[in-house]
């Protein structure tokens, strides 16, 4: 086992590893060190051909390869250093990282901070307890992108999507593209998964239907998948007897949902929140334990890669005023889920001499028009802004002021709450 020093460690090379070291490199900061699995830079963007990246943060509409391409000429221009092919095996509460790779074998990475930045996993068929067969022809949406674009291999001719998350819209689109015919897109919510563009550029652009409030109930084939029953389900989700319709087809994709990639934050002990499935973190990106942050779709699911580099640059300017000691006997306060609030990014703040606006990242419950964006100490509203309709598919970003920030200086807890907001025009 070799042994190496470093002042950052970055734990994943995608959009989110990869914005955070060219941001500590550009904050002055030395030795900085990306360790990834895969044997090339990117990420998940490599196989996202379309378009629709950067428009928030280069002002310019991108496709994925493009935009992890600047940031890869970037890093490369900045001497960040990548490991590539180096399986992680275990990090300690005192930020040594052990990792493996084939040619380099054992290494033990010590870091003034770590970085997290897994990214994401997606749900497969045994997360959902369709029932049936087990044929050939059912594929995640991401591993079908993954065959379509980078492959060069079409997964099936005839497709039924499951869910309606933006990376199946987007696929029923590609597939369309290629020549196969994409049946239907059928989501068990009463409303889109995914963003309001992908379901008009994706679906009602090319015809494809979206059939709401109805899942698959039962898988037909033997070797090969020959169709799948869809039932129309309740307001519990549950299917209702007698309205099953058999569609026939050779490929069922799954889009049904995305899972933060936390086994190695399981293994060192940090605090993970049901509601995301990442970690609880600051306004600093920092995680429960000191040193150790996370960032992009390892926190939460992100609508937008934007966001993804947004909160990685956070995240190493958060880690380089802990090794400059900056971020100790800082007072902590706790951000609860108020009114129609699924999820909130960061959970808790904390408070030191300089006291800077905090951007939180919040998903809805269910879709509402005309409504007010509020943060609470107990029943006084210290802070709001007006949204004309928020939806769970579309994060809703609200910037809370230093001044709003400083009446709350005191308090051990505040909440976000989305209520409706009658003089909303």
């Amino acid at each position: 086992m070799y042994n190496i020093k470093v002042d950052i460690a970055i734990i994943g090379g995608g959009p989110a590893g990869l914005g955070a070291a060219c941001k500590a490199k550009k904050l002055g900061i030395k030795k900085v060190l990306i360790l990834e699995r895969d044997r090339e830079l990117g990420g998940i963007l490599p196989q996202c051909i379309h378009n629709g990246f950067g428009l928030l943060y280069f002002k310019e509409d991108l496709t994925g390869p493009e935009y992890a391409t600047r940031f890869i000429e970037e890093a490369d221009k900045l001497r960040v250093e990548a490991k590539l092919n180096t399986m992680l095996l275990e990090i300690t509460k005192d930020k040594r990282i052990f990792g493996l790779s084939s040619k380099e074998g054992l290494a033990q990475i010590t870091a003034k901070a770590v970085i997290l930045s897994m990214g994401c996993r997606e749900r497969t068929r045994g997360a959902l307890n369709i029932p049936g067969t087990r044929p050939a022809g059912i594929y995640t949406a991401g591993t079908a992108q993954r065959l379509v674009n980078m492959e060069n291999l079409l997964p099936g001719k005839n497709i039924v999507v499951l869910g309606s998350g933006d990376v199946g819209l987007i696929m029923a689109r590609r597939l369309t593209w290629v020549g196969a015919k994409v049946k239907a897109v059928v989501e068990i919510l009463p409303y889109p998964s995914g963003l309001t563009r992908n379901i008009v550029q994706c679906l009602e652009d090319y015809n494809i239907p979206l059939i709401l409030s109805h899942t698959v109930v039962d898988i037909h084939g033997q070797d090969r998948l020959k169709g799948v029953t869809i039932a129309k389900v309740d307001e519990n989700r549950n299917p209702i007897k007698g309205s099953e319709k058999f569609i026939p087809c050779d490929t069922l994709l799954l889009s049904v949902g995305l899972i933060p990639e936390n086994e190695l934050s399981k293994s060192v002990g940090i605090e993970l929140d049901k509601a995301t499935g990442g970690a609880f973190v600051d306004q600093y990106m920092q995680t429960s334990i000191p040193g150790i942050f996370a960032c992009g779709n390892v926190v939460q699911v992100y609508d937008l890669v934007d966001y993804v580099t947004e909160s990685a640059e956070i995240a190493a300017k958060g880690a380089n005023l802990f090794m400059k000691g900056k971020l100790k006997n800082h007072r902590t306060i706790a951000v609860e889920r108020g009114e129609n609030v699924q999820q909130v990014v960061p959970q808790r703040f904390s408070l030191g001499k300089q006291v800077e606006p905090i951007k939180f990242y919040i998903r809805v419950q269910h879709p509402q028009e005309k409504v007010k964006v509020a943060l609470y100490w107990g029943t006084k509203e210290i802070f709001s802004k007006k949204e004309l309709i928020v939806k769970p598919s579309e994060m809703v970003v609200f910037e809370v002021s230093d001044e709003a920030i400083r009446k709350i200086s005191k308090a051990e807890k505040v909440t976000i709450a989305v209520s409706k907001h009658e003089k909303n025009t």
